[in-house]
């Protein structure tokens, strides 16, 4: 039987909408449950002149090409490229709505697009991403991971000024990402004994502590304890030469310490089929990794490549292929 795969366009002014239709216009091995407003993907669909066939959630759709929608009207009909922050609540109400099947079981997993985070704040709703919103909604602590083809990276602090970055280090969080990585890796991924390089901090990875502190007050203490576990950890490594392909095939993944260390690399290597999956949640979740574009918005030209390998990625950590 295929999954069953909740998608949640996420911006209606943005590009999300008209990558679902792109989406419906491909046959998939799984059946695919849009949460958001009908009227919005009609929209764009008019908006790309392809056709778009809807049916009600739960409804055996008339082929494979065509989504089932669970209806989530949004108060306003924002211009493409213009956000509405009377349309927060419909926008949140679309991610808490699949977020829920999936707990629920009705669902396997979800795959959302590009949120805008400005409109959701001035919409009156404190909001820092959709990976946080799902980790409170589901009551469980969570890790950001990046992949794509060339490479798994994984994040022990996210959207963080980075003089506020160090100060994260520390022995209780890096044991919690580690620990969440190797589960997921196992139980998601298929991966008995996975590998993980873990990146220092600072520059040639503290340079014995010449260069900082941090690898030998906070991560290799850490490590070595793990490593007790029977967890499989490499480094601290230096990030300049962690990436390198040869050092990259023997690992399984990379944690990076912060955003802007490990994304630039894994994005460089391969933007269009790179996806944002959420590790620690109790469901697969995988993300677009890109914004909501609003400038291309309404224009057909977004490229639906990340749309595609998130379908693709959930479709496989659902059914438990776990290829990704």
């Amino acid at each position: 039987m295929r999954p069953r795969l909740a998608l949640v366009p996420g911006e209606p002014a943005g590009v999300g909408p008209e990558l679902m239709v792109r989406a419906a216009q491909q046959d998939w091995d799984a059946r695919l449950v849009v949460f958001g407003d009908a009227a919005v993907l009609h929209r764009a669909a008019a908006a790309l002149s392809l056709p778009l066939e809807l049916h009600r959630a739960g409804e055996t759709p008339a082929s494979a090409r065509s989504l089932e929608i669970v209806d989530i009207p949004h108060p306003v009909q924002a211009a493409f490229g213009a956000p509405e922050p009377a349309n927060a609540a419909s926008v949140v109400a679309a991610l808490t709505g699949a977020a829920q099947a999936c707990l629920d079981g009705t669902l396997d997993g979800m795959v959302t697009g590009p949120v805008h985070k400005a409109a959701i704040n001035d919409g009156g709703i404190p909001y820092t991403g959709t990976t946080g919103l799902l980790a409170a909604h589901a009551g469980c602590e969570v890790v950001m991971m990046l992949a794509n083809p060339a490479m798994r990276v994984a994040l022990q602090t996210v959207h963080l000024p980075l003089r506020e970055v160090a100060d994260r280090i520390v022995p209780d969080a890096l044991e919690r990402t580690l620990r969440i990585v190797y589960d997921a890796l196992r139980k998601q991924f298929g991966i008995a004994d996975p590998a993980i390089a873990v990146l220092g901090l600072n520059p040639h990875a503290g340079e014995d502590g010449h260069l900082g502190s941090e690898e030998l007050d906070v991560i290799i203490p850490t490590l070595e304890r793990l490593r007790l576990d029977g967890m499989q950890l490499i480094g601290p490594l230096p990030a300049d030469t962690a990436f390198l392909p040869e050092k990259l095939r023997g690992f399984d993944a990379v944690l990076a310490m912060y955003h802007d260390q490990g994304l630039p690399v894994l994005k460089h290597a391969d933007f269009a089929h790179a996806v944002n999956i959420t590790l620690g949640l109790p469901y697969p979740r995988v993300a677009v990794d890109h914004g909501t574009a609003l400038d291309l918005a309404g224009k057909g030209v977004a490229d639906p490549s990340s749309l595609f390998a998130a379908i693709r990625c959930c479709t496989q950590l659902a059914d438990g292929r776990k290829r990704v």
